[in-house]
């Protein structure tokens, strides 16, 4: 099936190609099949976008916030009126069974929209009392945003990001993985119809050198990244020179931790859910599994049986709840953490096997802290559990790690999970579930994690800048 767009860029409010950019051949992961030929930028395409965003950005922040959100909103019942077709060119993008676009990806950057749009009209300044005197505080947009995005949630991600910019008074220029990068460009589109003005969300398609031109040009006032710690400290580092606000949002290896009171089929299956859905291919998995030793064979028993059940096959068929892998070097990269493990002395419970871009949901038990298994993000479906005696061991086990994005905890004794839960070094938790993302609710990291966060009011926060305006209201009394 083949997913060719228009154009490979979408610029000033219309298709933009420029044949002079380096190809880039988009893969569908399950079957190989070239599904769609873009290039990437050129300087006059990235120049075009920026100059665009610019020219338009001062004209949408003067809008009524209920004017922009308007816009969001009505661009949020089209992604919902076209959700089938979205989802099927996730699918083919990505690689993610169906059952799972269909409900996850577009839908939840709908749902940013929808929030950002009716969230807006409520961001107000203040009036600060001084006397006689007295100053009032206006959140003023940044200007010209960049956003950067990841392969495994692409469509979401440019959701994510635009709705909060865009609702401030913000522009943005998006680059989507060149991995993944086909659900921005329809993004772009129904922004456009929906009547975002010209200008204001553009996307260029491109590997790291697009991003690192769009990271330190003079007009851009922020940047937005979804991507790994190494790309991070690029990004960041490229940012800070320019003293450009930042959010970044990055890597994990994240602790799951189960008490021996846990409920043990809510316990296993979220579990499954924190290193499978996806394929594993989600920065806040909890693929750090600690169970206590009470549970431990109990727990590997029924984590097998259910794990031995998950259906990989054709995304598109809706009873395949598992894909591949988004890439032949993302294969590589799992298999290679699947056989140090062995290596290493891990157990192996189930799965471990490869056919292709498939790689089998696969369960280590016995890891210890020390493995590289239970160090480094391995980004596929391997679950890595580890046994503990007590809590304050668990705790401080968890927290040895230079990552912080998320954590979770399941336990029946409500008093010690959130006791737990202030313990943990993350910016992201949960308590009897995981991996649950609501846009309502701020999402981030702490430490190596990332800056920023993402989702709820939080987010306005770092679209957005504070003046502030002291207002005199007698004579000015100087000494001279």
């Amino acid at each position: 099936m083949i997913a060719q767009p228009k154009a490979s860029h979408f610029v000033n409010g219309d298709w933009m190609e420029d044949s002079a950019g380096a190809l880039i051949e988009v893969i569908n992961p399950a079957t190989g099949d070239v599904i769609a030929r873009l290039h990437e930028a050129t300087p006059a395409v990235l120049d075009a976008a920026l100059a665009s965003a610019q020219a338009a950005q001062s004209d949408w922040a003067a809008r009524k916030p209920v004017e922009r959100g308007r816009i969001l909103r009505r661009a949020a019942d089209m992604i919902r009126d076209q959700g089938e077709s979205l989802a099927r060119l996730e699918t083919l993008d990505t690689g993610k069974p169906l059952q799972e676009t269909l409900v996850a990806d577009w839908p939840s950057g709908a749902d940013a929209l929808e929030y950002f749009g009716g969230l807006v009209p409520t961001v107000t300044g203040e009036t600060i009392p001084l006397g006689g005197d007295f100053a009032y505080t206006l959140r003023e947009p940044l200007g010209v945003c960049v956003g950067i995005g990841a392969w495994n949630y692409p469509s979401q991600i440019a959701c994510w990001k635009s709705a909060p910019a865009l609702a401030m008074g913000n522009a943005m220029v998006f680059k989507p993985s060149e991995i993944t990068p086909l659900g921005a460009l329809q993004l772009a589109e129904i922004f456009i119809e929906a009547g975002l003005p010209a200008g204001l969300f553009n996307v260029v398609q491109g590997r790291a050198a697009v991003g690192a031109r769009l990271v330190t040009d003079p007009r851009v006032a922020k940047v937005s990244l979804t991507g790994s710690v190494p790309t991070g400290r690029k990004v960041y580092a490229a940012a800070a020179d320019g003293v450009r606000h930042v959010t970044m949002e990055l890597g994990g290896k994240s602790p799951l931790i189960i008490f021996e009171d846990a409920d043990m089929e809510s316990a296993v299956g979220a579990a499954m859910m924190a290193n499978f859905y996806s394929a594993g291919q989600i920065c806040s998995n909890g693929t750090r599994v600690f169970v206590q030793k009470g549970i431990k064979a109990a727990f590997l028993e029924r984590l097998a049986a259910r794990t031995q059940k998950i259906v990989l096959g054709d995304p598109m068929k809706m009873e395949t709840q598992m894909g591949p892998l988004v890439s032949a070097a993302q294969v590589d990269k799992v298999m290679g953490y699947v056989n140090g493990a062995v290596a290493q002395g891990a157990r192996l419970i189930c799965g471990g096997a490869q056919t292709g871009m498939f790689v089998e949901p696969t369960v280590f038990a016995d890891v210890t802290d020390t493995m590289l298994l239970a160090q480094e993000e391995v980004f596929g479906p391997v679950m890595a559990v580890l046994d503990f005696d007590t809590e304050e061991e668990v705790v401080s086990r968890s927290n040895s790690t230079d990552f912080g994005l998320a954590a979770g905890v399941f336990t029946a004794d409500l008093s010690r999970a959130h006791r737990v839960i202030g313990a943990l070094q993350a910016g992201t938790c949960w308590i009897n579930t995981y991996n649950l993302t609501p846009v309502e609710m701020p999402f981030g990291g702490v430490k190596m994690s990332g800056v920023g966060r993402e989702n709820g009011k939080a987010a306005l926060d770092y679209y957005s800048q504070i003046k502030s305006v002291y207002v005199g209201m007698g004579p000015v009394d100087a000494p001279y």
